[in-house]
């Protein structure tokens, strides 16, 4: 490897760290499994939410409060203000950076979280540029945002053909157009990887979760933290769920009530687009590897041990 800088020349030097994946859509139970397999296999976690990583957006991104991590340390967790930009570029920077100090304390890295892109930078050692990875706006570009930042970046915020184009793509498709560009530049992961999907057996299921959570986040201040972070936030972190939706409710066109019933679709559409992504992700994974992903389901009483045996088995 004499000659290789960067992070490629170390993730080449450094083959086959174990590495647990947990992803699924909102609400689907993924923080507190990571916690259940980090007490039992000795890990520490690794989010992957492009929300987490905002500072003061606590009850928006549901972070895990000190009781509920249970001594487990997280990592990559409030480490950017509201108001500054942060790329995926960025995120897979930090990311392998942590894996690898966990793996080096002899602890099991257990990358956790809802955002697609981020987990496929990092478990498919995608190499990437900071000026790629832009983010921002609303309409229909901000929904093509949610799903491919890469490509929104080339798109004006105004241009709807162009947007509506890229959505109608990954719709038909599930794959996004810069998923398609960046699968002729891979390099080798450095990573014995191995994910859990938690899905849901039947939506309804998941989509109660989600309505129920958003009662429990207003219960818990949801209200008075998007007050104050509207005037704080800019770029993506202006754009988190559970915040732009109340938006119109703070200027006064609608009502709380017409808010929060908003918030609670926005939220379940959000979880079918997180849906969509994994399962095209979980196929493409035991395409190249049988087994290497397995699916959960959110309604069964032994997920936990179903999990652990099989992290047992595999890592």
């Amino acid at each position: 490897m004499e000659g290789k800088g960067g992070l490629e020349g170390e993730a080449l030097q450094e083959k086959n760290i174990p590495l647990l994946v947990i992803a699924g859509p909102t609400a689907g139970g993924k923080t507190s499994l990571a916690i259940d397999l980090a007490l039992a296999l000795h890990g520490e976690i690794v989010s992957a939410d492009s929300m987490q990583i905002y500072s003061g957006m606590d009850i928006a991104t549901a972070k895990p409060v000190k009781e509920e991590m249970r001594g487990v340390p997280h990592h990559l967790i409030d480490i950017v203000e509201p108001g500054e930009r942060f790329s995926v570029a960025q995120y897979a920077l930090l990311a392998h950076t942590t894996i690898r100090e966990i793996h080096a304390k002899k602890k099991l890295p257990i990358l956790c979280g809802g955002t697609g892109l981020y987990i496929q930078a990092v478990t498919e050692n995608l190499q990437l540029t900071e000026g790629e990875f832009k983010h921002g706006s609303t309409g229909t570009w901000r929904e093509l945002n949610e799903i491919d930042p890469v490509h929104a970046a080339k798109v004006h915020p105004n241009d709807h053909k162009r947007a509506s184009h890229a959505l109608a793509l990954y719709r038909a498709t599930g794959v996004t157009i810069t998923q398609q560009n960046l699968r002729s530049r891979q390099s080798p992961s450095p990573y014995d990887a191995r994910m859990f999907f938690l899905n849901a057996r039947e939506r309804s299921f998941l989509y109660e979760r989600i309505d129920s959570r958003v009662e429990q986040m207003l219960a818990m201040g949801l209200l008075e933290e998007a007050s104050f972070q509207r005037q704080e936030a800019k770029g993506t972190a202006a754009q988190a769920i559970g915040h732009k939706e109340l938006e119109p409710y703070f200027q006064g066109q609608c009502s709380l009530e017409e808010a929060v019933a908003n918030l609670k679709r926005e939220t379940r559409r959000y979880a079918k687009r997180q849906l969509s992504w994994f399962r095209r992700m979980a196929r493409e994974w035991n395409e190249r590897l049988p087994g290497s992903c397995i699916e959960l389901f959110i309604e069964d009483d032994n997920l936990p041990e179903r999990a652990l045996e099989y992290a047992r088995r595999a890592l």
